[in-house]
């Protein structure tokens, strides 16, 4: 695992201040896997610890919730031997798109680069099983959860970071600049 923390260093994956994180809620840690992720020899890397943990499961597919979870859902299907879909937002509805199809019956493992609340996860899930598919677990580089996941989770780390609820928030009471630095839009 410190070879794990020491790539997501090494790259300046992990960041510490004031965040908001895509769920609304507040933290005193940020994982930027895309850091990582722009040196696909040390993603290789990171991303084999979690082949190792899911290499024995039944999965016919690998899908990974845009944006962070397609590099990473490539990734394990492409170590995996497994085809790889990504769904994304379409006014602000996760939907499966570009002629990507899932068959009934068909195992399917979701990919991320960092779960929390697994809010993209959850969304990501309806999709899967409205088409028919079984989601069998998620897999992450990243497992910083704060609450639990009705599912199997795979994570190549799994990191502490505290999170507030934004109205409890230490920080902002401290009067530190809060910084947004995910991708996802908040209403």
């Amino acid at each position: 695992m410190m070879e794990i923390l020491d790539l997501l260093i090494q790259t300046g994956a992990i960041l510490e201040g004031h965040f908001l994180l895509s769920s609304g809620k507040h933290s005193d840690k940020y994982v930027q896997c895309a850091k990582l992720l722009q040196y696909p020899d040390k993603a290789e890397i990171v991303i084999k610890k979690i082949v190792e943990k899911i290499k024995d499961l039944d999965i016919d597919v690998v899908v990974g919730p845009a944006m962070g979870g397609i590099i990473v859902s490539y990734e394990i299907a492409r170590q995996l031997g497994k085809p790889s879909l990504f769904t994304e937002r379409e006014d602000n509805i996760m939907k499966l798109r570009r002629g990507f199809e899932i068959e009934k019956g068909q195992k399917v493992l979701i990919a991320e680069d960092v779960i929390t609340t697994g809010k993209s996860s959850y969304e990501t899930i309806e999709v899967i099983e409205s088409l028919g598919g079984e989601v069998i677990g998620i897999a992450a580089i990243i497992d910083r959860t704060v609450e639990k996941i009705n599912l199997p989770l795979y994570s190549a780390l799994k990191l502490d970071a505290t999170v507030y609820d934004a109205d409890e928030c230490p920080l902002c009471k401290a009067g530190l600049a809060l910084v947004k630095p995910g991708s996802r839009k908040f209403k």
